[in-house]
């Protein structure tokens, strides 16, 4: 059996609450208390949240109804070795970087190549803007400015790479002024993972980490919000 040794755990989600940034057109995040602890004796809230709210998985029935729901995404593929890939110099030159290949390829020169079946995560910066939902969307014009992977990197990291999936900080692994969702579509149409909004990218090293992806098994989901923890050697 495989065994996991490591010395810091850290969680790369935000917290949830009701003024987290959200998608256009997605549902509002609320909160309304149900039970108090002076009338019945214990708390309880009701929770209103999209399933691709915060941090969050998108699986593969966000955009193919024949697709896998969250519910059924096999729980040792919630556990994955990753690699970070710093591109915040580049994407502060440019609010809508394409992540190229030619990025991966730089990283590898440091750090080796990218290992088959681990988690690839772009960290733009964007964790940074999070607390200000227009600097996070850049939609001070009404359209969405964000860097995410170039097609052509998703389809190099798949298939050259056989990664298992791809994370970054922004709120899409597409740049923000994609009309198509070409690379969701892509990770998606292989089983593959898709992570959002992960923060706190700065304390994990650029390889040799694992993470553990706390989804909801929501039947019939399009996706989750999820506690996602790194484990650091």
């Amino acid at each position: 059996m495989p065994t996991l040794s490591y010395s810091r755990v850290i969680s790369l989600s935000h917290p949830i609450h009701s003024a987290i940034t959200h998608w256009p057109g997605d549902p509002q995040t609320r909160f309304s208390t149900i039970a108090t602890w002076d009338k019945d004796g214990y708390f309880l809230r009701e929770m209103t949240v999209g399933e691709h709210s915060a941090t969050h998985i998108n699986a593969p029935r966000s955009f193919d109804p024949a697709g896998r729901d969250v519910g059924h995404i096999p729980p040792e593929q919630l556990i994955l070795p990753a690699v970070c890939v710093d591109l915040r110099d580049s994407c502060k030159m440019n609010q809508e970087y394409p992540i190229q290949i030619a990025d991966i390829h730089q990283w590898e020169q440091q750090h080796g190549s990218i290992p088959e079946g681990c988690l690839a995560i772009a960290h733009t910066g964007w964790q940074e803007k999070w607390s200000n939902p227009a600097n996070f969307l850049g939609n001070g014009d009404r359209e969405l400015h964000f860097p995410g992977f170039s097609e052509d990197a998703a389809e190099f990291l798949i298939n050259q790479r056989q990664v298992a999936g791809l994370g970054i900080d922004t709120h899409g692994v597409d740049p923000g002024t994609s009309k198509t969702f070409g690379v969701n579509r892509q990770v998606l149409a292989n089983n593959r993972m898709v992570l959002e909004c992960l923060t706190r990218l700065d304390l994990v090293p650029p390889v040799g980490f694992t993470v553990i992806i706390g989804a909801l098994p929501l039947v019939g989901g399009s996706g989750s919000p999820a506690q996602v923890l790194a484990l650091l050697p």
